[in-house]
């Protein structure tokens, strides 16, 4: 893809995404993660009827008297998408591939960043840290992380959220709104994720395709393993064959779901054909109360 392709790509993203983020997503966006973020501000005398968990017990043995901590929203906040770029993102049977999916979603979440004033920045990642992209303000800095999206080739093949967990963490010391897109056909990430979740508010965005759910029924197939490079043949005719990978599939979305539950973290699974407008909506609404 040329440097004209490039930009004629960006400049449709931009039209298309920007239109949404301004008329539809910019207030639900606000209500969804402004307010979330909060910093100290003062402390004052106790009231009744104040949350005892917010008491300064350090000034309260001071003084003698219960103090309490107030907390203002913050005024600014972080964005950070943490991108699944391995070879499993480069697959769709439908009209688009996952990660294209994944690139017209962050590019959404950013121009509703924008309208808000918060700052975006961006890890790309397989089973290494690809890039890095130091969040900022500003719609030439959006276009520089789309054009990334589309235009990054990546060195690795695999997948290791872990690890882009533990990346987020040591680059972004202040609490950030993590959104991770990922197919998380992968495990091994519960304590990364344990740990990133206490200090940021990550949302696992798990895009697929319809048909990798289950295998269809056409007889012998020869299949290649897009991360492993590892080809093999298997009878799709038979139903043990079908029922394992299907348990492969549901197990893999299982451990997604429970883990991100247990810490109290939201997910949003979206399909390659799927509409992602009514689905983030609905999602956003359903934060922001």
């Amino acid at each position: 893809m040329d440097a004209t392709e490039i930009l004629k790509k960006v400049r449709k993203i931009e039209i298309k995404t920007k239109g949404l983020s301004k008329h539809i997503f910019s207030g639900e966006y606000h209500s969804a993660f402004k307010g979330r973020g909060m910093s100290f501000s003062e402390v004052r005398d106790y009231q009744y009827g104040d949350d005892v968990r917010n008491i300064d017990w350090n000034v309260t043995a001071r003084a003698g008297s219960p103090f309490i901590k107030v907390f203002e929203e913050e005024r600014e906040l972080t964005v950070v998408f943490l991108i699944d770029m391995s070879k499993s993102s480069y697959f769709g049977t439908n009209t688009q591939f996952k990660n294209e999916i994944m690139t017209e979603i962050s590019a959404v979440v950013a121009f509703s960043a924008m309208n808000n004033n918060d700052k975006v920045g961006a890890i790309f990642f397989t089973d290494r840290i690809e890039k890095f992209i130091p969040p900022k303000k500003g719609k030439k800095h959006i276009l520089r992380i789309i054009r990334e999206l589309i235009y990054s080739k990546p060195e690795g093949k695999g997948t290791d959220i872990g690890q882009a967990l533990r990346y987020l963490n040591n680059v972004q010391k202040k609490r950030s709104i993590a959104f991770l897109f990922s197919d998380f056909m992968t495990k091994g990430y519960e304590s990364a994720l344990s740990i990133a979740g206490r200090k940021h508010d990550i949302i696992g965005m798990h895009l697929y395709d319809e048909k990798e759910e289950k295998l269809p029924k056409v007889g012998l197939l020869s299949v290649q393993d897009a991360e492993t490079g590892k080809v093999i043949e298997i009878d799709t005719n038979n139903r043990r064959v079908r029922e394992q990978y299907a348990s492969w599939f549901t197990e893999n979305i299982q451990y997604l779901k429970t883990n991100f539950s247990q810490n109290g973290l939201d997910t949003l699974s979206i399909t390659t054909d799927g509409d992602y407008v009514k689905l983030l909506l609905k999602f956003f609404k359903r934060r922001g109360r």
